[in-house]
Parts: structure tokens; C-alpha cells; sequence
């Protein structure tokens, strides 16, 4: 850490250091001064003091959101923050194209899609799509890369199939749908299905979804993890450094 920056700090609202955060909740109490009260009594068990009800609006006749403003205590070490930083430098689609045909002499071949009953494809459209996302390319754009969309509800049988069929080097799934924490048993099962089926000589293995923790990687059984905001370059740049990092190749 540089001497710049500071190890401890606070949130700041107005002024430096003056602790002042701002949350949003809903609570299953009509709309009025009771709920009001409601969300206030929260916010001080929150540890919010003091605390403000800036917004409050029915959802129904039964339930208020509320938009709550007031100041905490607490402090933030930033040495005990644990997250998992890109270890790789971005490269731009040339890059990625190059790296993938000197040392593949090949197109990689990039299986995706969201597996279980998840339905939601926007995440693994947006990476896997030419149209890409925060305006990037997706892989799709890549020449040297040869993808497969599978999209909604792949079961992990399916996938699995699939992906020796394709040879894939590489297989992305997404996962949106996390009631009961469907997200992480999915992918643990789809893990778990791949290790059985083709061991070490499985494909990269790669989850993604914005409930998704990078720190969990591990615990999925995954290579890598990707949160809420990854790019199709941020994607593209890990499938060239795991590549590099499997064939011992140079930059």
C-alpha cells in the first residue's frame, strides 16, 4: 500500500470521514408514519445513528421501500479486503488472436450457456455475442476463437456432451437465478460432472453471474469466476492467459 493511501478510512457523505451512507429496503408494512418508525428502528440496528428516512413509497397496499441516509461508525481496514485481482494484462482483440494462433495453430473453441432452469441469457449473450457489451466485441468477434452458444436451460448432461463433442477449451456458464442458492449448486454439479467425466483432461472451466463471489472459485470447483460488470476483453484476455499458462508459453 503507498504512503498515499490511507490503511483505514470511513464513508464519506459531506465531509471527509463523516461515516454517512446511504440503503435501500423494503419492509412488509403498509405505507405510513408506522412504517416510517419500522424503518428507522432498522437503521439503528444497523448501526445508523443518526438515521433519516430520505424516500418512502408503497409497493402495494401492504409493503414500503424506503431510502435511508445516516451515519455509521464503522471503520474499513483496507489490509484485511480480500479479493481476487486481475493477475493478467487486458489485450486487445489483435492480441488475443495472435497469442491463440501461435500457440494453439488452431481456433479455440469456446462452449457457453446457462445451465439448470436458468433462462436468462443476457449475461452470456453479452460476453459470448458479436454485439458484446460496454461497448466491446464479444468473442464471437474474435477470429481465432470459434464459439458455441448453447443458450437457456442446458442441462449439464447436455453440456458436458456437447463439449467433448465440440473439443471445447474452454466452456462458460452463466448463472442469474439464485433462490436457494441454485447458482452455486449448479455450477458445482456441472464441476463435478466434467472432473468425472473427462478428469484433467477437461476444458477451462468458467463461471459467471453478478451473485457470484470471484473469491469462489474454489469452493465451485471452477477456474475462474466472474462478477456483475466483466467485459467480453476482460473474458478473452483469461482464455489467452490460461492458454499461455497450460502450453508454457512467453507473452
Amino acid at each position: 500500500m503507498s504512503d498515499k493511501q490511507k490503511r483505514h478510512v470511513r464513508p464519506y457523505g459531506d465531509t471527509t470521514g463523516d461515516g454517512m451512507i446511504q440503503t435501500s429496503f423494503t419492509l412488509p408494512v403498509p405505507h405510513g408514519p408506522r412504517a416510517d418508525g419500522a424503518a428507522l428502528q432498522l437503521a439503528g440496528k444497523m448501526g445508523m445513528d443518526p438515521a433519516m428516512v430520505v424516500h418512502s413509497k408503497p409497493i402495494g397496499p401492504d409493503f414500503t421501500f424506503f431510502v435511508v441516509y445516516g451515519s455509521v461508525k464503522h471503520i474499513v481496514d483496507l489490509e484485511e479486503v480480500r479479493v481476487v485481482e486481475r493477475e493478467y494484462p487486458m489485450l486487445s482483440p489483435t492480441e488475443v488472436n495472435s497469442t491463440v494462433k501461435r500457440n494453439l495453430r488452431r481456433k479455440m473453441v469456446v462452449v457457453g450457456g446457462c445451465i439448470g432452469t436458468d433462462a436468462h441469457t443476457v449475461g452470456i449473450d453479452a460476453i459470448l455475442n458479436i454485439k458484446g457489451f460496454a461497448g466491446e466485441k464479444g468473442l464471437e468477434y474474435y477470429r481465432e476463437l470459434r464459439v458455441v452458444n448453447l443458450g437457456a436451460q442446458v442441462s449439464v448432461p447436455d453440456l458436458v456432451k456437447r463439449s467433448r463433442t465440440e473439443k471445447a477449451d474452454a466452456v462458460l456458464v452463466s448463472q442469474v437465478v439464485t433462490q436457494r442458492d441454485a447458482h452455486i449448486l449448479n455450477t458445482q454439479e456441472m464441476s463435478a460432472a466434467f472432473r468425472e467425466a473427462m478428469g484433467d483432461r477437461r476444458p477451462l472451466l468458467i463461471a459467471g453471474g453478478p451473485r457470484f463471489d470471484p473469491l469462489m472459485a474454489g469452493e465451485l470447483g471452477v477456474d475462474r469466476v466472474f462478477g456483475r460488470g466483466t467485459t467480453p476483453g476482460e473474458v478473452a484476455s483469461f482464455l489467452v492467459h490460461a492458454l499461455r499458462q497450460k502450453t508454457g508459453a512467453g507473452v
